[in-house]
């Protein structure tokens, strides 16, 4: 277990941001369901509406009728108590990889957090049992595929309903093991899912949102990362600094650019830009790829503080369906399971990732050729001159930069737009929110890894034209040439690569470095 870096995080009545979601991702920060009076009367509130409906045998969408376009189907008092194991047992159709146990906390996060709000009719037990799996990290395996995004993720949910009633398949302390049997390890009794509580718990957006707060947090640093790499490029390229002037961006003064140009100013304070001549070795203007650095990185800086919002709203609604008005006495059918603002926020960053690979994957091209380089070897090799002809630097990760870049720009395809009438036609407009999700976390995972091996190749640039003479840099960029030096040695040899690569994307999804306050 990690240790425990962050305040306690309390579900209840007050909102969650992202960073707190993505502290239970990493299990380091305590976690605890509120337990004042007024928060447990609220609960309980619910739960007895509704048991006091089906007393006068009150039609309720889910609790006395069938599922969706089943609704029409009446269901005797006699079979309420069935229809809870009834749902989540046909929908036990998942399919692919499982989210990671990162991913699984945060599902759980969310969904908890949502039924906090007072408005699903479930049980404190129900919450207090959530809170519990969260505690004692009792994750369900979840199916990545098989959520059309509405009725929310009812396929991906399933399995916490199920768990939660002791049935199907946990991850605990590393091993797969049968929920009955760490319900029976933990002396807990599984859940007999009361009416409306398997639909409150699948009917939802939680495994969508939960993603979401994922990819927010490593797009943020991404967009950090990008920056400095940016500002290492530009010193072993030998970059006009002046193209990041303060008074040029206060010309169009996008917020989240003028910030990205400001770190760039930061990290290049103090170096020198060569002189420029019309036919000499250095332009008058930089290549697009860092002239326009903070115009491209800046749309991801301008947009994150909007998607944050649509992210972080959904994370703290009542987002299933029906919605119960304990306090008016109301059942109120309607369709707030449906994900288009994640789908929305994760279709958009995507493409802004897809952004920051295409960037940096250009940077990266200038840097291995000699054409463009400003007197750096070929391909960065930094092999002594006899032995130089058999030795290819950085040759195949450009190739491999350029295949994963491709890749992510290829995802860029926004995946809301294709809905597909399901389920009789009820469903005949659904958000794919979950897809998006997952897409925006594979354009993550395609540009960290072009975002490591360009950070290498910066690296391996600024020490070789370190060789060439003195190269003057401040404090910020002096620090984190020293915290690769350790770990990444020149490149004097050809060696393979891909251990160090993927250490370095590890090392980027830890985000052990800090960049910019």
């Amino acid at each position: 277990m990690n240790t425990k870096t962050h305040e306690a995080v309390v579900f209840g009545q007050h909102p969650l941001t992202i960073e707190q979601v993505n502290a239970i991702a990493r299990r380091e920060a305590d976690i605890r369901l509120q337990d004042d009076e007024a928060f447990c009367a609220r609960i309980r509130k619910g739960a007895q509406f509704l048991d006091s409906l089906l007393d006068r045998e009150g039609v309720i969408y889910g609790v006395t009728t069938g599922y969706g376009d089943s609704c029409v189907v009446s269901v005797p008092l006699e079979q309420v108590e069935a229809l809870p194991r009834g749902l989540f047992t046909f929908h036990g159709c998942g399919m692919g990889q499982h989210f990671s146990a990162a991913e699984t906390r945060m599902i759980l996060a969310a969904r908890l957090q949502s039924l906090c709000f007072g408005m699903s009719g479930v049980r404190l037990e129900l919450l207090q049992r959530l809170t519990q799996f969260l505690q004692e990290d009792v994750l369900p395996l979840i199916p990545e595929e098989g959520s059309v995004g509405a009725s929310g993720d009812l396929t991906p949910l399933s399995y916490v309903a199920a768990t939660l009633s002791g049935e199907r398949k946990v991850l605990y302390r590393g091993q797969v093991r049968d929920a009955a049997e760490i319900h029976k390890k933990l002396g807990w009794k599984p859940l007999k899912l009361r009416p409306k509580e398997a639909l409150a718990l699948m009917n939802g957006t939680a495994a969508m949102t939960g993603v979401a707060c994922d990819v927010y947090a490593r797009a943020e640093y991404l967009l950090q990362l990008a920056t400095r790499i940016t500002a290492l490029n530009m010193v072993a390229l030998e970059g006009n600094t002046r193209h990041f002037d303060e008074t040029l961006f206060l010309a169009k003064p996008h917020a989240g650019q003028v910030q990205v140009a400001a770190w760039l100013r930061d990290d290049l304070d103090g170096i020198e830009s060569p002189e420029f001549c019309l036919n000499g070795l250095h332009r008058l203007q930089d290549r697009y790829s860092l002239r326009c650095a903070p115009h491209v990185l800046g749309i991801l800086a301008d947009s994150l503080p909007w998607l944050r919002t649509f992210i972080e709203t959904e994370l703290n609604s009542a987002n299933d369906n029906p919605i119960i008005d304990a306090d008016q006495e109301r059942v109120l059918h309607g369709g707030h399971f449906y994900g288009g603002h994640i789908a929305f926020a994760m279709d958009s960053l995507k493409n802004l990732i897809a952004n920051v690979a295409d960037l940096l994957d250009r940077q990266l091209a200038l840097l291995v050729d000699t054409r463009y380089n400003h007197g750096l070897p070929s391909n960065l090799s930094g092999a002594p001159s006899d032995v130089a002809m058999i030795n290819h630097g950085f040759k195949a990760v450009q190739i491999a930069v350029s295949a994963w870049t491709a890749e992510a720009l290829k995802n860029t395809m926004p995946a809301s737009v294709f809905s597909r009438s399901t389920e009789c036609h009820n469903q005949d407009k659904v958000s794919m929110g979950t897809i998006a999700a997952r897409d925006a976390r594979r354009n993550l995972e395609l540009t960290e890894q072009v975002a490591a091996a360009v950070l290498l190749a910066a690296r391996q640039g600024v020490w070789l034209r370190q060789q060439q003479g003195q190269v003057e840099m401040g404090e910020a960029l002096e620090g984190m040439l020293l915290a690769l030096a350790s770990d990444y040695p020149p490149l004097t040899h050809d060696r393979a690569l891909e251990a160090e690569l993927r250490q370095c994307v590890g090392q980027i999804r830890e985000r052990i470095w800090r960049l910019y306050a």
